[in-house]
């Protein structure tokens, strides 16, 4: 496989983060390479395989957070993967991780670790996120909401 410019990297990357914030799974999936895995780590579901899967990932998850934007802090590439730390910000209008998002307003940290198809689709995407800010702004743990 001919390595990825950080521009090729980049385009596909932000227009997945895009077709997230527009709870578009029909968009996310475009970036998806048909054999992908995707797994968010300490997920009880543990990862996914496949178009089919994924969207049933992403149908219950944009029915439990809605992004408005995600914005990359920093990158760093490989001649086939690259790593994104991230801050997502949104509401929670259903229930993510179990627990009532009652519409508030969330803000966390994400780390993406994206491997990419010879196509320069997405093959694996590993998620890591800071539960504990969640479930603080959720009112799940004692601290600020």
């Amino acid at each position: 496989m001919n390595a990825l410019t950080r521009e090729q990297f980049d385009r596909m990357i932000d227009r997945h983060f895009q077709y997230e914030a527009e709870d578009d799974v029909a968009g996310v999936l475009s970036t998806m390479a048909e054999e992908l895995e995707h797994e968010v780590v300490g997920s009880p579901t543990g990862p996914v395989h496949g178009h089919e899967a994924a969207h049933a990932f992403y149908e219950s998850l944009f029915a439990d957070l809605h992004g408005e934007k995600v914005t990359s802090l920093r990158r760093y590439y490989g001649p086939d993967f690259m790593v994104d730390e991230s801050l997502w910000e949104g509401t929670a209008p259903g229930m993510p991780f179990g627990i009532p998002g009652h519409g508030r307003r969330l803000s966390f940290r994400l780390l993406h670790i994206f491997d990419m198809a010879e196509d320069g689709r997405i093959r694996r995407e590993n998620v890591w996120l800071d539960l504990a800010a969640i479930l603080r702004q959720l009112g799940a743990v004692p601290g600020n909401n």
